[in-house]
């Protein structure tokens, strides 16, 4: 051969180095994935508008192609493995669907979403077997860091961060009341707002910690302690934020700290708290730099996988079990998505015994939003001693996406209003209770009910079990949400308000439904 006919030689592709097993398995998941991305593009598009678009989840971008380095980590050790169809990952995949559908079918997001990233998963063991599965475990969990959660940990949070603040600033020698998530000191009040809650920190620290944990530590003790850090700290860490920023407040005024703490918790904050934690665990970590990520040859000798890997099955029946589930899943939704209760042309508000209807002029304008609702009504009622309560009823002929009862900025507290969270209350017969404040100044208390067949809650978990339930058994039920609510003062508590109203309606759940007519 001639000199220049060698030096022209190019280095092999990537197909030429897959064995032939491995291009067949490759193409199965290939297909897979493809129709899984077309069927449910709706869900995958809108998981990726929320990490582009909200904060909390700009992170989350990061997150595939951490997935593929991963993958490419264990590429050498892959190799040695061979991929074949595996006919019971049909059972996860279904697990994955089903649990899309109950999303689906109540308007619940993140079911969806955790659904169709499950799916995906779950093509990996049903396309590659269990031994390969067995060597890319840790990018499987990792996947189900693309799922966009957390918001719903914002109260807690908001409420812990409070109270490590107030302790910090009473240690710190400024006078402060805290009420709820507010506090309030010489230099002004306080609100440990949303933003402040320190969640997008939490989410993106958990998902560094577990990355971290399986790179640098082959002890599970190792691991667990680095995990446990990455949520411990961040809390705490927080809090101390909130705090530094009410100190310097009390120096150099709201505006100036307010500022300032914009500028450091965005770009400074998170990495000096992630340099802190990985300073601590670098001189823990035990995983040699040059050591296999995965032991092939382990994998291949399991007599566990072995078990498993027998009850196999062919290819044919992995991909037409997966066309019959995806083709299923998605006839189910239609059909259940189409159900709508019958609902009386006008509802009204009903006479109560020792109250009266008055007109509705509150201090600061309150009105929770039931967006998507078929019939809403909103009125005051006032009794002989005084006492006022405002009442808002909200009913749907059916839950589905943009109309959902117990959705996000759904009810008593409207996003980009006048009102905040301040606290939790209680509330009777299972409710939901919040105190909200109006501009810093006006404290309202409310309380919330939804009524869906015979149950009653507060909870916008249940609800959602119930909405599922009924559409799965193909029920039409109308859901109803009630809120009853008042202005706290010092002569009226708003709270005892409430409670003399509920007193006067008689059981809550035949009171909702004399209102909407449902029975």
């Amino acid at each position: 051969m001639r000199p220049e006919a060698a030096g022209s030689a190019s280095p092999p592709s990537l197909r030429h180095t897959l064995s032939q097993p491995w291009r067949t398995a490759a193409a199965r998941l290939g297909a897979a994935w493809l129709l899984l991305l077309a069927s449910f593009a709706g869900d995958w598009l809108a998981m990726a508008r929320q990490w582009w678009d909200i904060s909390t989840y700009n992170h989350i971008l990061l997150v595939p192609p951490i997935v593929g380095w991963l993958v490419w980590q264990r590429w050498p050790s892959l190799q040695l493995l061979t991929p074949r169809a595996w006919a019971p990952g049909l059972v996860l995949l279904f697990g994955a669907a089903f649990l899309w559908l109950l999303g689906a079918v109540s308007g619940l997001d993140l079911a969806r979403q955790a659904g169709v990233v499950g799916m995906a998963g779950a093509c990996v063991p049903l396309m590659l077997g269990v031994r390969v599965t067995a060597g890319v475990a840790f990018p499987l969990f990792y996947l189900a860091f693309l799922i966009p959660a957390g918001e719903e940990l914002v109260p807690a949070l908001q409420m812990i961060t409070a109270d490590i603040t107030i302790g910090l600033t009473h240690l710190s020698g400024i006078p402060a009341r805290i009420d709820g998530v507010f506090i309030d000191t010489p230099a002004g009040l306080f609100e440990v707002a949303e933003a402040c809650s320190g969640v997008k920190f939490l989410i993106a620290m958990t998902a560094f910690g577990a990355l971290t944990a399986n790179v640098c530590f082959l002890g599970l003790v190792r691991r667990a302690i680095l995990l446990l850090a990455c949520i411990v700290v961040p809390i705490l860490a927080n809090g101390v934020r909130a705090w530094g920023t009410i100190y310097a407040a009390q120096f150099f005024g709201v505006e100036a700290a307010a500022g300032f703490d914009h500028i450091v918790y965005g770009w400074i904050f998170f990495a000096l708290v992630l340099a802190i934690v990985i300073a601590c665990a670098w001189r823990f970590f035990d995983r040699p730099v040059n050591a296999p990520v995965i032991d092939a040859s382990a994998i291949q000798g399991s007599r566990r996988l072995a078990r498993l890997e027998e009850a196999g099955g062919s290819a044919r029946i992995a991909m037409m079990g997966f066309a019959a589930i995806v083709a299923g899943i998605h006839l189910w939704a239609a059909a259940a998505g189409g159900l709508s209760a019958p609902l009386p042309l006008r509802i009204a508000l009903p006479e109560v015994n020792g109250w009266r209807r008055v007109d509705y002029n509150p201090s600061i304008w309150w009105e929770p939003r039931a967006q998507g609702a078929d019939h809403r009504l909103l009125g005051r009622y006032r009794n002989a001693e005084g006492q006022v309560v405002d009442v808002f009823v909200a009913l749907y002929a059916s839950q589905d996406e943009g109309k959902e009862a117990g959705g996000f900025g759904q009810g008593a507290l409207v996003p980009a209003s006048p009102w905040s969270w301040q606290s939790p209350v209680a509330a009777p017969d299972g409710g939901k209770g919040e105190r909200l404040l109006g501009n810093g100044e006006v404290v309202r208390v409310a309380m919330t009910w939804y009524r869906l067949g015979g149950g009653l809650s507060g909870s916008n978990a249940r609800l959602k079990l119930a909405v599922m339930a009924d559409r799965l058994m193909f029920r039409r039920r109308p859901t109803m949400m009630l809120i009853l609510s008042a202005e706290d003062t010092a002569s009226v508590p708003a709270v005892k308000s409430i409670a003399r109203f509920r007193s006067s309606t008689g059981p809550l759940g035949a009171w909702m439904d004399g209102i909407g007519r449902v029975r």
